[in-house]
């Protein structure tokens, strides 16, 4: 038996019920592989650039600062050495890639489960079509309160809109994606997944 979800116009009235498939939208979610996913995806994020300084990087330090033997004081061969002040970092960071991959199966289960766990806790919302005549941010503040989404949402269109992009862009925790763009982490990250209903049939065509 299909799924069947509420679909809204942007006033937050209910226009339709739409069926949608089970096998993307009602799978038992798994969360080890949901986890992995926003592991992999944090990891890729990280820029890996940080840099400390070895004792052979850091500037001076060339000369003993004092003899082997004879001072009372342990040998010393640089002023440079980890141990003094100034001196450099023992195994300290240096720039690496963080990134590494996983397999399509794993990417493709997590991102159904994700989409299973906001059907089954009614977090996702269906609106028909979203369209903007101008720039402008108060249109989709006044939509997701209608559709009582005004907390952190994630927009998904079927394509890219500008005029969506830039009229939510400077609203406190809400983002917006297209489908082809869409990932795990900011499924989660989110309390309301909006999406329109062309969004919905274009992510049936690439996951069932």
């Amino acid at each position: 038996m299909p799924k069947r979800v509420q679909v809204f116009d942007m006033e937050g009235n209910k226009t339709r019920q739409m069926n949608v498939n089970e096998n993307i939208f009602a799978i038992e979610p798994n969360e080890v592989v949901m986890h992995a996913v926003v592991v992999n995806y944090l990891a890729n994020q990280r820029q890996g650039t940080q840099s400390t300084l070895t004792r052979t990087e850091v500037r001076g330090g060339g000369r003993k600062p004092w003899r082997q033997k004879g001072t009372g004081h342990a040998r010393q061969g640089s002023i440079r050495a980890p141990q003094w002040r100034h001196g450099g970092v023992a195994l300290g960071p240096k720039p690496r890639d963080y990134s590494y991959s996983l397999n399509k199966k794993v990417k493709r289960l997590a991102l159904k489960s994700a989409l299973s766990s906001k059907f089954a806790d009614k977090e996702m919302i269906v609106v028909e079509d979203i369209k903007l005549d101008s720039y402008k941010t108060k249109t989709i503040v006044n939509m997701l309160n209608a559709l009582e989404a005004n907390k952190k949402a994630l927009i998904v269109t079927g394509e890219v809109d500008n005029k969506v992009v830039k009229s939510a862009g400077n609203i406190p925790g809400v983002k917006t994606s297209v489908v082809n763009t869409l990932n795990v982490y900011d499924i989660l990250n989110h309390d309301a997944l909006v999406l329109t209903v062309d969004a919905v049939k274009k992510i049936e065509e690439v996951y069932a």
